[in-house]
């Protein structure tokens, strides 16, 4: 059943009261929706930019949907990379898709020269292990976690799947955040943290990295999994960005913690500064649907 059937459905289910609130919220949504080239918020000098996308792999219309509007937005506001979260190639990671779900919906920005900073998502281990996908060179990833740098950022790339060496990846992320001298840490996994999807919240992850983040002041985690866009506030002192709608939808909720959240085909691009990053939630019609600040 489709995405759009489901939700009415749902909408006809509800009592008049709770139907108009919900109603004008979409709305207001769509209402506040802005054109890339009315955006006067854009028209500024980051140090540079990125986008992030994930659960991409399907090699179908809507990832080339979501695809074609990164390209679109490269075009006016060019970034340097793509934090790709995983779920990379669907069904079962097999290497051979590569030219299908990779290569043809993002050769505009490869031919371009931007990079791509790809983890681990769980249909991504269906194939030795993911162990294709660590040795693809345009996934650049430096091992099943990694780290790199762009001034004034350190990214830390996570193994969030169940087979990961916890132990030994949790050594390295304290070490790796508690020697970085980086004025902004951003640590990107596939799997959510606090989320209002299907999955919802992840307490094991709540118990054994947001006490990292929070000691070490990392600002933001992105995650793909849940395949939608959400938003939190900041949580003692991190935002967490769900950005998994890059191929595949699913309804999503609104929790207490939540910002903005969307079920729509999008992905999330960044404007980097000394003092603030400024997130934009971006749909496949190149609407702009949700912008935040996240202060250092």
């Amino acid at each position: 059943m489709s995405i759009k059937r489901r939700q009415f459905l749902f909408l006809i289910g509800l009592n008049s009261v709770t139907l108009a609130g919900i109603l004008t919220k979409m709305f207001n949504s769509h209402a506040n929706a802005r054109e890339l080239s009315n955006a006067s918020s854009l028209k500024t000098n980051p140090i540079f930019r990125f986008v992030s996308v994930a659960d991409t792999g399907t090699g179908g219309k809507d990832q080339f949907a979501v695809a074609q509007a990164m390209r679109r937005y490269y075009l006016q506001y060019p970034f340097d990379f793509v934090i790709l979260g995983g779920d990379n190639i669907y069904e079962d990671g097999e290497i051979e898709k590569i030219g299908d779900v990779f290569e043809k919906p993002y050769k505009a920005l490869i031919e371009n020269k931007v990079k791509f900073y790809a983890c681990l998502g769980n249909h991504d281990l269906r194939s030795n292990n993911g162990e294709w996908e660590l040795e693809y060179p345009n996934f650049n990833m430096a091992g099943r976690y990694y780290t790199f740098e762009y001034q004034p950022i350190q990214f830390f790339a996570l193994d969030t799947n169940i087979n990961a060496d916890w132990e030994a990846q949790l050594n390295w992320l304290e070490k790796e955040l508690s020697q970085s001298k980086a004025p902004w840490k951003i640590v990107f996994g596939h799997h959510q943290i606090y989320s209002s999807g299907m999955y919802g919240l992840n307490e094991k992850f709540i118990d054994i990295l947001t006490p990292l983040f929070k000691k070490y002041q990392v600002q933001l985690y992105i995650n793909g999994h849940e395949h939608d866009y959400e938003r939190t506030r900041p949580i003692n002192g991190t935002t967490y960005l769900t950005c998994g709608a890059g191929a595949k939808q699913r309804l999503v909720d609104q929790s207490e913690w939540t910002e903005y959240a969307t079920s729509d085909f999008s992905f999330a691009a960044f404007d980097v500064y000394q003092d603030r990053l400024v997130v934009r939630g971006i749909d496949v019609n190149n609407h702009i649907f949700d912008q935040g600040v996240i202060k250092n």
